[in-house]
């Protein structure tokens, strides 16, 4: 089902997987228009989307995900939205009410505007860490969409995504002020990495720091399944191809997918190693301390700046949940995805691989450059 002649809406469009949806529509679509929504749109942004862009006209919105005003005149005349923007935050760095802001708040705001303004389709990013893992650290194995896992998430990222996935799906259905209904579905990729993954370069960046040796902080049997940017953006465009389509619309809408791809399955840490061997990395054999001495210095430390915090905000570099996070196996399929949406990984690991590398590389003199200069 082709989205050509649509309007569309991207928030999020200057982010690292809003950029290469943005892209992948002007790549595959006759879209007759998209438009941008974020903080702040990069000029380079557009001027680097010239070679892909067509007929198709590039509308720029830039403004808060809390103004409503501002929501409704960017969502107006559009038919699908396609709902990226959001706060990542695996520290608890950020001030609860900032974070439940956008990514709850803004999500409502969002959702309420998309009805005001009659758009017909809405795709929900959301993050496999809607799931968990649990504080017990109970582990998934190729886990489906119909399995239950029990979870008290503890990150304020990860509740605050899972309450604004609740939200859109239960917006499915919604009258429309047209007298139409919207139809909404979310899609939880896994870890997302490739070019402009910050993670990715805040791990090799570390690596740098440590004479080219990346640190290990997972166990390598706490096997996860990342997933390429590049595939995700593609699980996105076939979510607006199905929600289009008249035959799909109400099997998929109200409904939420995993999507992976055929990375291999490898911790977190294994995963770093992975794509920045070939850049001369190596990495540390055995975890920095045992994992029952790292949960007691995440606890004291937790509970050092929360005596500290009615005079002073300090966020521990690490901590229990996160701990829990890189040392639990957890792993989806996307099997429903394949057999629903029509998904299909774009990119093979090998090619996933290969560009995730050549970025890092194109990134690797620049900052041993800033790290020297520091």
């Amino acid at each position: 089902m082709s989205l050509r002649g649509e309007v569309c809406v991207v928030t999020g469009a200057g982010g690292f997987l809003g950029k290469r949806l943005v892209r992948l529509l002007l790549e595959e679509e006759k879209l007759a228009e998209i438009r941008l929504l974020d903080k702040h749109v990069q000029p380079q942004l557009l001027q680097s989307l010239e070679d892909c862009r067509g007929e198709t006209t590039l509308s720029v919105c830039e403004g808060d995900i809390r103004d409503a005003d501002f929501l409704r005149k960017s969502c107006r005349g559009a038919s699908i939205v396609f709902h990226v923007a959001s706060i990542i935050d695996v520290n608890d760095s950020v001030e609860y009410r900032e974070i439940y802001g956008v990514n709850v708040k803004g999500t409502q705001l969002l959702l309420e505007a998309c009805v005001q303004e009659n758009v017909v389709s809405f795709i929900y990013t959301s993050t496999i860490e809607v799931m968990g893992p649990n504080s017990k650290g109970d582990p998934i194995f190729n886990g489906s969409e119909d399995m239950e896992y029990s979870s008290a998430l503890k990150f304020a990222y990860s509740r605050t995504k899972q309450e604004a996935e609740q939200r859109t799906l239960e917006a499915h259905g919604e009258m429309l002020h047209n007298g139409g209904r919207m139809a909404t579905c979310a899609l939880r990729p896994m870890y997302i990495y490739g070019e402009g993954c910050r993670f990715l370069l805040g791990h090799m960046c570390d690596g740098i720091k440590n004479k080219n040796v990346l640190y290990r902080m997972s166990k390598p049997e706490a096997k996860v399944n990342p997933v390429y940017v590049g595939n995700v953006a593609t699980a996105h465009l076939q979510a607006a191809r199905s929600l289009k389509d008249p035959q799909k619309r109400n099997a998929i809408g109200g409904k939420f997918y995993f999507i992976s791809d055929d990375t291999p399955h490898m911790s977190y840490s294994d995963f770093n190693y992975v794509v920045m061997s070939p850049l001369g990395f190596n990495i540390q054999e055995k975890l920095m301390f045992p994992l029952c001495l790292l949960y007691l210095v995440c606890f004291l430390m937790e509970m050092l700046c929360l005596m500290v915090r009615p005079v002073v905000r300090i966020v521990p570099p690490l901590n229990r949940q996160l701990v829990t996070m890189l040392n639990t196996p957890f792993s989806f399929s996307y099997l429903k995805a394949k057999d629903d949406l029509g998904y299909s990984p774009r990119f093979t690991w090998e090619e996933a691989r290969q560009r995730t590398v050549e970025w890092l590389a194109s990134e690797l003199p620049r900052e041993r450059e800033r790290i020297r200069a520091k």
